[in-house]
């Protein structure tokens, strides 16, 4: 592994690399977050490509006493500069989780009016989020109902009642956070195995804010680069969003079954060889 500081960006921000052979560059979601918590799962493309990523500015070790709002735009440009430090002449693929997916399709939109701007070779979109401000409410409503159900309700009630809070402060805050994101899961269990992360609230409240009543859907028509979309069937994000990003870049659509937000924990398996076999 490498890591370090990007020198070009404005704001200097972490990255590091893992691997050998074709370059991937991965976009973690939030928006506000950082890389950390897509390990080490994500690790697995380390096998045939030399994976690259960085915690985006705002996030993780790229925090920053600037005042100035982090916006979607903030990103895109950090984004670019990235491709441009780390990226080969011929190009890298971006790998895109969640909100990373939104950034890669947002910067891939910016390259059909900026031709200055270094084109990816191709995108790879796991379970993007909403492409719409209308799916993103549809997408908060949901989650909240299924924060609600029966099985985590009781998981809930289980861990206040265990006590753990005062023998164990670390494992119960553990536990609190597995249950904070359990609605993202198909089966709520699963939840154990996902890296703990932080968001920093003002940059993910920035960052949806500067994109107001966007809709992604018409501009994406004018991207042309190979992509592949990869969604869960009981993602809380609709797959109408999944399936209407992919039908605008023309992309290839693999819809798993038995799986929630996060593939690379629920269903590693079909998630990784559907990129491999996409990536060739």
């Amino acid at each position: 592994m490498d890591s370090g500081f990007t020198t070009h960006t404005p704001v200097p921000l972490f990255f590091r690399a893992d691997g050998e052979g074709s370059p991937v560059l991965l976009l973690h979601g939030g928006p506000g977050a950082h890389h950390d918590y897509l390990y080490p799962q994500m690790l697995a493309l380390t096998k045939r490509h030399r994976v690259i990523t960085y915690d985006q500015r705002g996030g993780g070790q790229s925090k920053t006493d600037d005042p100035t709002p982090i916006t979607w735009r903030t990103q895109v440009d950090d984004l670019a500069t990235v491709i441009g430090e780390f990226g080969p002449r011929e190009g890298l693929t971006l790998v895109g989780y969640s909100w990373g997916a939104l950034l890669a399709m947002l910067y891939a939109i910016q390259c059909t009016v900026d031709p200055t701007l270094p084109v990816p070779r191709r995108m790879v979109l796991i379970s993007p989020a909403p492409i719409s401000r209308a799916w993103r409410d549809q997408f908060e409503a949901t989650l909240a109902e299924r924060g609600r159900r029966d099985v985590i309700t009781a998981m809930r009630a289980e861990l206040a009642a265990s006590g753990l809070q005062e023998r164990d402060p670390a494992a119960y805050r553990q536990r609190g956070f597995e249950l904070s994101v359990a609605g993202y899961f198909a089966d709520p269990h699963k939840a154990v195995a996902l890296t703990p992360f932080r968001v920093t609230g003002k940059v993910q409240q920035s960052v949806w804010q500067s994109l107001g009543d966007f809709d992604l859907t018409s501009s994406l028509r004018a991207v042309r680069i190979p992509t592949l979309v990869i969604h869960g069937m009981d993602d809380p994000i609709p797959l109408a969003s999944a399936e209407a990003a992919a039908d605008a870049l023309g992309a290839e659509l693999v819809v798993l079954e038995e799986c929630g937000h996060v593939p690379y924990v629920e269903r590693p398996a079909p998630l990784f060889a559907a990129i491999e076999s996409f990536l060739g």
